[in-house]
């Protein structure tokens, strides 16, 4: 654990790295300083806008926003490179970057705010396992998985396309003996057989043989060596982590809601996934398509959002997308990210972290949303279904019992929230106004609502 001096003194390092940033600009540059940055703002912000325009436009229209937005961080550096400035930039933008960086080192969280607790578990008796060959671009095979568990006494199940339910080949194994149940697969697949661990309070083991891999990515779990998960079999611990739930749904990850839901259920989506996206956004961000949503989330009202997210426990602060990562799977609630973008003004908006506007993040034991319609596409853990309306979400805390493996990756810390005022705390001695305004605090007793 580091000490809260050595955060302080990073908390120092970071301000003093910005204060020599402008410093160093305004005496190199005293009169062209504040035309830096205004032409630094500008690029941006039609950067942003052009990139917005080209995927709300059509035909040439499209074009002419993208050549836009390319052109005008090109075009600054252009111009500074004639007024040789460009040095003076570069050497600003540094010492930014590394006060940033510094100061996030400051305000990261404490390990025991991230870390998932675990107690020592003995080997499973009788391991039954759900393996997909097709998953991950044939995982399964390239890593010897079903030959590997079987030397472990594992019982493996293959599906192998002829319509078997992992479910029930679960619930099956149960009722053979099995004492621990897992799947080599996607996280759908994962989700499935882990309701069934969950019913019968059984240990659950997950083997990262899919294509992203979110979940063994948010337990610590090797991705790039999926054979490794197996040595939980003999040598594992065990953590109790949360389940979400979609309409009776397992899921563990995210449910996924509007746009990205929309254009996932194309057929056409998987066979040209960018051109399906480009032609269909337009339609979805003008409202000319999709259903209208509001959610109910834990009491707070969110309408017409263009985009909304509910994952097992909440993603960091600065993912704005949730595909990254959650620093913790045990607190029992749901995470809200809900974003509505209708001007080029909101799309730069988001990225200001002080002021992200169209964006709502929130925390809840319950999410309800509603649309227009008897029933929406939902995107569970990547798979798009529909679902009829209202749509109800729930966690179920610490339902899953897991199993890990005792030598393992493990979780990254969560990046630390920028947070100037706490930052200037912590360098002036005043910890008591520090803590907690980082990334990670405890779990809140209602939802949160930081739209900006």
């Amino acid at each position: 654990m580091e000490s809260l001096r050595t955060r302080r003194w990073y908390a120092r390092g970071a301000l003093a790295l910005v204060v020599l940033a402008v410093v160093v600009l305004f005496v190199f540059a005293p009169h062209r300083g504040v035309g830096f940055v205004l032409l630094t703002g500008a690029a941006v912000a039609l950067t942003v806008a052009g990139l917005f325009w080209f995927l709300l436009l059509r035909g040439p229209l499209r074009w002419i926003a993208l050549c836009l937005g390319l052109a005008a961080p090109v075009a600054e550096i252009v111009l500074l490179a004639a007024n040789r400035m460009l040095w003076l930039a570069v050497l600003t933008l540094v010492l930014l970057a590394a006060g940033v960086a510094t100061g996030r080192a400051a305000l990261r969280p404490e390990r025991s705010e991230w870390q998932l607790p675990v107690t020592d578990a003995a080997a499973p008796r009788h391991p039954f396992l759900v393996m997909n060959p097709r998953s991950g671009g044939g995982k399964v095979e390239r890593f010897r998985l079903r030959e590997r568990a079987e030397q472990l006494g594992a019982e493996v199940a293959l599906l192998d396309g002829t319509g078997k339910d992992p479910q029930q080949l679960a619930r099956d194994a149960l009722a053979r003996g099995a004492d621990l149940l897992g799947v080599a697969g996607g996280d759908g697949t994962q989700a499935l057989v882990a309701q069934v661990a969950v019913e019968h309070d059984v240990p659950f083991l997950v083997i990262s043989a899919g294509t992203r891999n979110h979940f063994a990515l948010d337990l610590g779990l090797d991705r790039e060596e999926p054979a490794r998960c197996l040595d939980a079999l003999r040598d594992g611990v065990e953590a109790r982590i949360d389940l979400g739930e979609i309409n009776g749904r397992p899921f563990v990850n995210n449910a996924s809601f509007g746009a990205y839901a929309e254009i996932v259920l194309n057929p056409a989506y998987r066979d040209d996934k960018r051109r399906t996206t480009l032609d269909a956004l337009p339609d979805l961000l003008t409202r000319r398509r999709g259903a209208r949503l509001t959610a109910d989330v834990g009491g707070i009202r969110v309408e017409d959002p263009h985009a909304l997210l509910v994952s097992n426990n909440p993603y960091e602060a600065s993912d704005l997308a949730g595909m990254g990562r959650r620093a913790r799977l045990d607190r029992g609630l749901l995470g809200v990210i809900a974003i509505r973008v209708d001007s080029a003004r909101q799309a730069v908006g988001l990225l200001n972290t002080a002021h992200r506007q169209g964006l709502r993040r929130a925390v809840a034991a319950e999410v309800v949303v509603m649309a227009d319609g008897a029933d929406i596409p939902v995107g569970i853990d990547g798979e798009t279904v529909r679902l009829a309306t209202p749509v109800r979400c729930t966690v179920r805390p610490g339902a899953l019992r897991v199993r890990l493996p005792r030598e393992r990756p493990g979780i990254r810390p969560p990046r630390a929230r920028l947070d100037w005022a706490a930052l200037w705390a912590l360098a002036t001695g005043r910890p008591d106004a520090y803590h907690g305004r980082g990334e990670i605090s405890g779990p809140a007793p209602v939802p949160v609502d930081d739209s900006g």
